[in-house]
């Protein structure tokens, strides 16, 4: 059942931010808390539309003295749940981007996607560690950890925050960075959204204007040669070439190109950082498995990133799961290939390997709460909720983990496990960083005001 707020509180409220401020059950409420992930339909007790810093510490501070719970929302990627009773933040308001080209720095509002620092950082040949989709917002994204396109050469978007705006529980607002509040600042980066209201992000940008990338879409019937061959490949690529492997589902939509149209596919993901020469003689092994139905792969301004996932851009309701793997040997190809493969009857849009190590293996220069770095890749799986597949899918996406946990590593990265209760989040880190992950909390949320998401105390 969705609570509801008392309409005058509301009303003083709305004195005191700038933003739209409505009750749950306004008109207008689905339209502003629209989110990408369909699964779930955000039921707030009510909604304030951010447009600055100051609007989110009102915002927290009439939510804590009321006794309710505050979640935030930019894109809704990442929303896992209702967020029934909570008081909603959306921060798309918040859509500011500052470049300084000689720092090779970028600072952004609450509510930025990456295309838009994408753009904003091209003039200078200058590129962010975005994710593999540029609609995306970038802070929960970073908060997160922030797995993209160039991780094995710079690492997660989280190692190169150089400061961060916030509104912690008590309405205040804070600066931090490694010198301010260590703690905090090592807590924020990898621990997500558990302490406080992030409102602007500054960050380092990457000397980067181009790279030899794409995707090539091979025949399903080729998918354990494929898959053979990429886990013993990618032992020979160097830091400058990320890839991903992907088993596919493609529905028989219109918008996809005739030849991929309602056909089990592999998607072969490649970015490298070196010229079109090296990339292709890096990539001739795998070209050689099977003749490919679509080869998209070669130089490509850092502008066209998304091409080399082509990720979906439509809001859809998914479900999805992951975990990461500590080794991909063949014993693990096969079972991987016994639950997803082709001929296998299992209604998942997509089953895929982002291979690991490199900088991302690596501490970061300013250490950070990012969990995951000594897996070797991630294992991700994603499917429908619609119709009757609602009530399974979770188990189905469960499977697949479960299958893989002979090679699994401690847990999945924060930004690919899923829903979650506070157990599951918590047993990504290791016992003395979840340990000091929860004296941050302890310090600076001890009513548990933020507790939506993947919450280290929420349900305790």
């Amino acid at each position: 059942m969705t609570l509801s707020l008392p309409l005058l509180p509301l009303d003083d409220l709305a004195t005191r931010v700038a933003g739209p401020v409505l009750a749950g059950d306004d008109p207008r409420v689905p339209a502003e808390v629209a989110a990408f992930n369909l699964t779930h339909t955000p039921r707030p007790a009510a909604v304030v539309g951010a447009t600055c810093t100051a609007d989110v510490a009102a915002d927290v501070r009439f939510a804590a003295d009321r006794g309710r719970s505050v979640s935030v929302q930019s894109t809704g990627h990442g929303l896992v749940s209702d967020l029934a009773g909570s008081v909603l933040i959306t921060t798309r308001r918040m859509a500011e981007v500052t470049v300084d080209p000689v720092a090779r720095t970028a600072r952004v509002g609450a509510g930025v996607r990456w295309a838009q620092v994408i753009e904003a950082a091209a003039p200078y040949g200058l590129a962010p560690l975005n994710g593999s989709s540029s609609h995306v917002g970038v802070v929960g994204y970073t908060l997160g950890g922030g797995l993209g396109p160039m991780a094995r050469r710079y690492g997660f978007a989280a190692d190169h925050v150089r400061s961060v705006r916030l509104v912690t529980a008590d309405g205040t607002v804070r600066d931090v960075d490694a010198q301010s509040d260590p703690d905090l600042f090592w807590a924020l980066r990898g621990g997500k959204g558990n302490f406080g209201v992030v409102t602007e992000l500054e960050f380092d940008l990457m000397p980067v204007a181009r790279l030899y990338g794409g995707g090539i879409f091979f025949p399903g019937a080729a998918a354990a040669e494929l898959l053979h061959t990429y886990r013993t490949w990618v032992d020979t690529l160097p830091e400058e070439t990320t890839t991903s492997i992907a088993l596919l589902r493609l529905p028989p939509l219109p918008a996809l190109p005739e030849p991929l149209r309602g056909q089990f596919v592999v998607h072969l993901r490649v970015a490298h950082l070196g010229t079109a020469e090296e990339g292709a003689a890096l990539l001739a092994p795998m070209r050689a498995v099977a003749p490919p139905i679509m080869d998209m792969v070669g130089e490509i301004p850092y502008a066209a990133v998304d091409s080399i996932h082509m990720d979906p851009t439509d809001p859809m309701p998914t479900w999805e799961r992951g975990a990461t793997l500590r080794e991909l040997p063949a014993a693990a190809v096969d079972e991987l290939l016994a639950i997803a493969g082709p001929g296998v009857e299992v209604p998942l849009i997509m089953v895929e390997l982002r291979h690991l190590g490199g900088a991302a293996g690596r501490p970061a220069r300013v250490p950070n709460a990012v969990a995951g770095r000594d897996a070797a890749f991630t294992l991700f799986a994603l499917g429908p909720m619609a119709g009757p597949l609602a009530e399974t899918m979770p188990a189905i996406t469960q499977s697949v983990v479960d299958r893989m946990r002979p090679w699994a590593g401690r847990g999945p990265l924060l930004n690919f496990l899923g829903v979650a209760g506070a157990d599951r989040v918590a047993r990504i880190w290791d016992d003395a960083d979840l340990m000091r992950l929860l004296g941050v909390k302890e310090r600076l949320d001890p009513g548990d005001v933020f507790r939506w998401g993947h919450a280290l105390l929420a349900r305790r």
